[in-house]
């Protein structure tokens, strides 16, 4: 069960980073084209917003892994679970 859902969630973040790719790809068009700034403006919004939602469940997989982790007391569970985000956020 465990790895259905770790594949799942392989799966999501893929189609997240895939989506982050075509909005940027998407960016590099417009500024080629010469569209107005404000709409490239928007575009980077929601590229940003997408890349920060997929880097979210990337800190979320990581605490999982923490407090499933069968060999570390709670206490070096709580640890590794700060120290995560403490580096990453």
């Amino acid at each position: 069960m465990i790895e259905s859902e770790q594949l799942k969630h392989r799966d999501s973040l893929l189609k997240r980073l895939a989506r982050v790719e075509g909005q940027v790809r998407g960016i590099q068009a417009m500024i080629k084209r010469g569209d107005q700034c404000e709409a490239i403006a928007q575009q980077f919004s929601a590229a940003r917003k997408a890349l920060d939602k997929a880097y979210q469940e990337m800190l979320i997989c990581l605490a999982e892994e923490a407090i499933l982790s069968p060999e570390q007391s709670n206490q070096e569970k709580l640890a590794q679970v700060r120290a995560i985000f403490t580096k990453y956020s």
